[in-house]
């Protein structure tokens, strides 16, 4: 039988396997196995395509998996939950990166003349540089290695508007005599680099989620076009995939923070802040654990709000239990997720489904609100902006009309957090003056093994 057609009937089974891997994504229920579908997609992928015609050298090839797989357990297990997000981030800029070198490679050796080859490759060296270094970026102000907030200086506008001018005028210079413009191509290559760090350090800390999404659906894209280059057929379906799902969830969070897609990769959040003065005279409440206790204890019904500081503190599997006492006492217990909470889409989710909390108790933003009123007691556990009522009514706030958990309609609010200092946005939260609110200071994580403790002497 021809090599060639069982090569494409198996990347015909790993675009049917990947298909299905992405829709089963949807559910937490299916995603474990949605991912597995999808691995074995790729493992078939993979292993066909070293039957290719076209491969010269396999010790490079067995060097290049060695290397790969070593840096993937060694990120795998070092990488903490809280890490998460930049991890992911800088994933897709060396896969963004990757493409880009299969591209260059491609010209170097093979060039051609071809406007199909020639446009793709112009596409992938300009998507997967802004990828890449934009990635990077992403990656620093996650990790905090660079200042989180928005970073501008006057005239970088005209300067991203001169390289993008800059980028259309050398590709239209490349595409029409392909075969002669190896400096223009090199020089779309570094302007490429460089128009990903401009793109991204203007965009505030707080628009991290759905950068990390757009930069996920770039990724896609760039393999989609190498797939062009190269005349592979799985790469241009996956790639295709890739970048139409990383579009959607950034549209959807996008419509979750009511901005425009445009407004985050070209706005961002303002530099700086204006507190409200009403806030600054108020006084925040605190209370003590024993206190909360009795609180808790008494309650009917509890909803858990988690954000970014309840993976910082590794307090999951601590809430985890904690819900399970309430729950001993006849307490209805709900975990209130809001769609760009923590530092990445589904953050939350799986921080929870990695404490083993059932998924009927993750209850969205939509479903959760008209509930809120009739609440006991809401624990907000490390949210900070996505809780904060100026969305709602400041409209000088730079969150202003960015949809909330109104966790200030409950009965009463726990907010468990280090300090009063601000969340990643920078914005001062109003939550924390409100007349129903109380501070319980400390490690999230040790102020609820602390109320743990409480319902445990209690029983004694």
């Amino acid at each position: 039988m021809d090599v060639t057609l069982i090569i494409n009937f198996t990347y015909i089974i790993s675009c049917i396997l990947f298909a299905f891997g992405l829709k089963m994504l949807g559910s937490p229920v299916t995603a474990r196995k949605g991912n597995f579908l999808s691995m074995v997609g790729m493992l078939l992928a993979v292993v066909v395509t070293l039957f290719s015609k076209g491969i010269l050298s396999y010790q490079w090839i067995l060097l290049g998996i060695f290397l790969g797989a070593s840096a993937g357990i060694f990120t795998a297990y070092r990488a903490a939950m809280t890490q998460m997000p930049e991890t992911i981030a800088l994933l897709h800029g060396f896969g963004g990166l990757a493409s880009l070198l299969v591209d260059w490679s491609a010209y170097h050796n093979h060039p051609t003349t071809d406007p199909i080859i020639t446009v793709s490759i112009f596409l992938s060296i300009l998507i997967g540089g802004v990828t890449f270094t934009g990635s990077c970026i992403a990656w620093g102000k996650l990790s905090e290695r660079i200042p989180g907030k928005s970073i501008k200086f006057p005239g970088m506008q005209f300067l991203n508007i001169g390289i993008l001018i800059a980028l259309l005028i050398g590709g239209v210079l490349f595409i029409s005599n392909p075969l002669g413009s190896y400096p223009v191509f090199l020089t779309i290559l570094i302007l490429s680099f460089v128009f990903g760090v401009f793109l991204v350090i203007p965009i505030g800390g707080a628009d991290m989620p759905v950068v990390i999404s757009v930069l996920n659906s770039y990724s896609g894209l760039v393999a989609c076009t190498t797939g062009f280059v190269i005349h592979n057929t799985v790469l241009i379906v996956v790639g295709a995939l890739v970048g139409a799902n990383g579009i959607i969830l950034s549209i959807i969070m996008c419509k979750a923070m009511n901005r425009s897609l445009t407004n985050v990769l070209f706005g961002g959040f303002a530099a700086e802040v204006k507190k409200k003065g009403s806030a600054e005279k108020k006084e925040a409440k605190s209370i003590s654990l024993e206190d909360a206790y009795l609180i808790l204890e008494a309650a009917k019904s509890v909803v858990v709000v988690p954000g970014y500081g309840l993976a910082v503190a590794q307090a999951q599997h601590a809430v985890r239990e904690l819900s399970e006492f309430l729950e001993k006492n006849g307490c209805e217990v709900r975990f209130a997720i809001h769609p760009v909470a923590g530092r990445m889409p589904g953050h939350m989710n799986v921080l929870l489904a990695e404490a083993n909390i059932s998924y009927d108790q993750l209850i969205e933003m939509e479903e959760i609100n008209p509930m809120l009123d009739t609440v006991d007691v809401a624990i907000v556990i490390g949210a900070n902006d996505v809780v904060n009522p100026a969305a709602e009514h400041d409209k000088t706030s730079p969150i202003y009309g960015m949809p909330i958990i109104e966790v200030y309609k409950a009965k009463t609010v726990f907010v468990l957090k280090r300090s009063m200092a601000p969340g990643f946005a920078g914005v001062e939260n109003e939550l924390f003056y409100n007349e129903n609110t109380l501070m319980v200071f400390g490690d999230a994580k040790q102020s609820l093994q602390g109320l743990v403790a409480e319902f445990k002497s209690a029983l004694v």
